[in-house]
């Protein structure tokens, strides 16, 4: 009950920021324009194929291969990004405005402040995520796409989102500081979505040591990357979504740390 009036307080806080505004047009404004961007693409090839007599080709060319799923995995890339931004003050506001000791001294769990954090900023990707699922559903108007790849893709986007917003609630538990809570999460956000698997690549490549080696396929499990690829492909499979549960717990797990051991200094 607690974290629930928790994030209700947050959610509110930011939406009356202009952080909040910003992120969301920009959000859109992008959005729009890879939509477009991708709707062109696909609408040229198929003229392409067309023109050439390429009738199995024609058949074969799927909306959610060819336009759907290249344009929430850009979408997910561009969250990355734009994330941070939301969840820079969640925690680290309470400290430079004093509020912290407040919070701390009520008789509210570290849990219910953690998780209130937490589900406002979900609250606030879900919106982003609706922005999102407005494109592929005009898809449906005018074509017939796959409706299970579609929504898979999209529950894809929202679950990534969630899990990035628990690394941002323990990027802004660590400071005081919105702007070093914004470059941590973002470090944080682009070493798990991009950057773990090419370095470990890298690592490995004059070592001896396989792609198949424990430690790689460690480092590919932790990395956001294949956990995405196989859910925009429509492949729902329950050690994804467990990847993306237990990495959010993880993450409240050590803003929770962080924020109790605020208390007893």
């Amino acid at each position: 009950m607690h974290a629930l009036t928790i994030a209700g307080r947050e959610l509110r806080a930011l939406f009356v920021s202009p952080v909040a505004y910003v992120v969301l047009t920009l959000w859109s404004v992008i959005a729009g324009t890879f939509f477009l961007a991708s709707l062109i693409g696909f609408q040229e090839r198929m003229m392409q194929l067309q023109q050439f007599q390429m009738l199995q080709q024609i058949q074969e060319t799927n909306l959610n291969d060819q336009l759907i799923e290249p344009f929430i995995g850009s979408m997910w890339v561009i969250l990355l990004f734009l994330l941070p931004a939301v969840t820079m003050g969640l925690v680290s506001s309470e400290k430079a405005n004093g509020t912290e000791e407040l919070l701390l001294t009520s008789p509210i769990s570290i849990w219910d402040i953690v998780l209130g954090k937490f589900l406002a900023g979900s609250g606030f990707v879900f919106v982003m995520t609706a922005i999102i699922a407005f494109f592929p559903m005009l898809l449906f108007v005018y074509g017939e796409p796959e409706l299970g790849k579609t929504v898979s893709g999209l529950v894809c986007l929202l679950l990534v989102s969630m899990t990035y917003v628990a690394v941002g609630v323990f990027a802004s538990s660590v400071t005081r500081s919105q702007l070093i809570a914004f470059v941590l999460t973002l470090v944080l956000l682009v070493m798990l979505g991009l950057m773990l698997p090419f370095l470990v690549d890298i690592t490995l490549a004059g070592s001896g040591v396989g792609r198949d080696s424990g430690i790689s396929q460690v480092v590919q499990w932790i990395a956001t990357g294949s956990h995405v690829d196989r859910m925009l492909r429509g492949l729902v499979d329950t050690a994804d979504l467990a990847y993306f549960a237990i990495s959010s717990a993880v993450f409240l797990l050590l803003s929770k740390a962080v924020i109790e051991s605020a208390r007893w200094r």
